[in-house]
């Protein structure tokens, strides 16, 4: 059914296993603090299934029965369609039965049951049935990694299924890891972090408030606060992403700084420092293009890289600078406007305001 989303694999697999290995049909019961509403699974003085009852049918003696019907079966296919076409509306709200091939099978190929965790096979019929099944969903997840990762607010933590954590990864208040995500061991991970389709290696740092899409974060990267890794980002080992980096299809290399930028499209090397204010101007408003930054290079804050072009090994270019050409290894880029004083300026702006405060 499209309502039961905590329903476990490793359930259906015995359930399929149970069907196949006897023959017959085979359905998962449970057994919830109330059965009121549901089904019940009504069996004779030996233990076996006889039939199912749905509630608005059922006698008060039947009524009182714990164990419910799932509605969740596994049973050879010729007989389903035989049983199901032999179904009629002879019931307390004149509707075809599917239920009704339990006492069919009961008389011919027999029944066995599984009985399952009731979370695991009830259904949602509100908005609030979601939300309580969503947090059962999550204290599964937290369940899963609670011998060997560490939550700080476990209850504020969201896993989703196929998220990999590795050994004594530290995870902080209001983490949500999302999708293939892959973390190794000995990761620290802020709060406030979100991480979609990321793998993350050994060691790293990731700071509070950071947000990752698609990307790699190498082994020992220290990355955020505050810091967006979009889809094809691609952090070497040990690389620094800081505070308010953005990154969109670039690749920095191992040990290379970042701070307070924004790089699209861009490969850069190892050890290059890339400072405060940086921006790869990547896009012409009809396509994108790339900037290369080749090893040891050294990118001066407030530089404007406009793609595309290469700066060379262990380039300098100076803050301020507009790159429009490729510089060359070793060389010194800067481009900027002779700096000017007006003397006197401050006494006559006053002169022309006196009757305004600073």
């Amino acid at each position: 059914y499209g309502d039961v989303p905590l329903l476990r694999r490793a359930t259906l697999g015995a359930l399929v296993d149970r069907a196949r290995a006897n023959g017959g049909l085979a359905m998962l019961t449970a057994k919830p603090r109330d059965p009121a509403g549901y089904g019940r699974v009504v069996r004779d003085e030996s233990g076996r299934v006889l039939r199912v009852v749905e509630d608005k049918d059922a006698s008060d003696t039947e009524r009182r029965i714990g164990e419910i019907n799932a509605g969740i079966y596994a049973a050879p296919a010729e007989f389903l369609r035989k049983a199901t076409a032999a179904l009629e509306p002879k019931n307390a709200q004149g509707e075809y039965y599917l239920t009704d091939v339990i006492a069919a099978a009961a008389a011919t190929i027999g029944v066995e049951t599984i009985l399952a965790d009731a979370d695991e096979v009830s259904g949602i019929n509100d908005r609030r049935q979601l939300a309580e099944a969503e947090e059962r969903f999550r204290e599964r997840q937290i369940d899963r990694y609670i011998a060997h990762v560490t939550f700080r607010d476990p209850r504020s933590v969201s896993i989703e299924e196929d998220v990999e954590l590795g050994q004594d990864v530290i995870i902080g208040r209001n983490v949500a890891l999302r999708g293939q995500t892959r973390v190794a061991a000995g990761t620290v991970i802020g709060d406030g972090v979100i991480l979609t389709d990321t793998v993350v290696g050994e060691g790293a740092q990731i700071e509070p408030y950071t947000v990752s899409n698609q990307a790699v974060i190498g082994p020992g990267c220290q990355v955020g606060p505050f810091a967006r890794l979009r889809p094809q980002a691609e952090l070497g080992p040990d690389a620094h992403v800081g505070n308010f980096v953005e990154l969109k299809k670039t690749k920095l290399g191992r040990g290379s700084k970042a701070n307070h930028a924004y790089l699209g499209d861009a490969v850069i090397g190892d050890k290059v420092n890339v400072g405060a204010g940086t921006i790869t101007c990547n896009y012409n408003g009809y396509e994108k293009q790339q900037t290369i930054i080749e090893d040891g290079a050294f990118i001066g804050s407030d530089t404007q890289l406009v793609a595309p072009v290469r700066v060379g090994r262990e380039a300098v270019v100076g803050a301020g600078t507009t790159v429009v050409r490729d510089v060359p290894a070793g060389a010194l880029a800067i481009s900027r406007a002779d700096q000017k004083h007006v003397e006197g300026y401050t006494e006559r702006l006053k002169a022309r305001y006196p009757n305004k405060k600073k």
